[in-house]
Parts: structure tokens; sequence; C-alpha cells
């Protein structure tokens, strides 16, 4: 990404969630992960009954749609991709650095089928791109127990 446009980014999110009202925010608004950042209007550090009174807020709102769709405008042809996950951020990466990474990976293995299992699976979500990937059979679920369920369906009926 390089420090001069990682600053730019970092400045640009700081700013726009200064001027985000909500009912609570924590601490930590910015992470730095393994190959990509996170970024979380409400802040990581909130609690369990923060993190859900969010989430809600969020799912009437749009809070952190709207925050990508900017985010997208003010970085276009910079290389950056955004993906929304969970309950209280959404990831910044690389151009090619979404989930379907392991797949290059993983392929060379010859697997005759490679499942995934995700929750995000509609645009813009975290699943979205290894969900509708044509090397991958997607399963939308919901919950790990949906997940289980599913697994012992598929693999063990």
């Amino acid at each position: 990404m390089g420090e001069e446009l990682l600053q730019d980014f970092i400045n640009f999110c700081l700013n726009y969630m200064a001027k985000i009202k909500l009912p609570k925010k924590r601490g930590t608004f910015i992470e730095f992960r393994n190959g990509m950042l996170n970024i979380s209007p409400i802040g990581r550090s909130c609690t369990q009954e923060e993190r859900t009174e969010f989430y809600e807020l969020d799912k009437k709102e749009k809070i952190r749609e709207q925050f990508v769709s900017v985010l997208k405008e003010e970085f276009k042809g910079k290389g950056l991709s955004f993906s929304i996950g969970g309950q209280i951020s959404f990831d910044v990466f690389p151009d090619g650095w979404d989930k379907r990474y392991c797949l290059g990976i993983v392929e060379k293995d010859n697997y005759s089928a490679i499942h995934f299992f995700g929750d995000k699976t509609k645009p813009g979500g975290n699943d979205y791109e290894i969900y509708c990937d044509p090397r991958t059979i997607g399963h939308e679920v919901s919950c790990p127990e949906e997940t289980r369920q599913l697994c012992q369906q598929l693999f063990f009926s």
C-alpha cells in the first residue's frame, strides 16, 4: 500500500468516523491485521451488548455500507478492496487479497471439490468472492450450528 497512501487512508477514516454520531464509541477503530486493515466505527473494544446494539443500528442505517461506498469513491484506482463482515467492522486489503487467495494454494492439491461455507455471501460481504468463485461449491449459512448440520448432511449421510 505504501506509507503515504496508508496515512492518507487512515486520516480519511478517522476524520469520517469522527463525524458519525453513534449511541456509543469505544477504542481500537483501526486495527492492523496480516495483509489488511480492519475498520470499526464503534471500535473493537466494545462489549458484546454494544456490538449487538451497533449491529442492529447498522442493519437499519447502513453505517458500514455507506462508509465503504465513500471510501471506494475517495480511493478509486488505488488498488484497494473493501469487504463488510461480522457485526461491527469491515476489512480493507489490496485488490486480489480476498478469501479467494487461498484457492491458488489448495487447488494445487487436486481436490475433487472445494466447499465454502459463509454468512456474508451477498455483494460487498467478506464471503462473496469465494462463495461465487467457480472453483468452489458455495454454501450460505447463518450460524455454526447450521454449518455443522449441512456438513453432516453433505459429508456423513
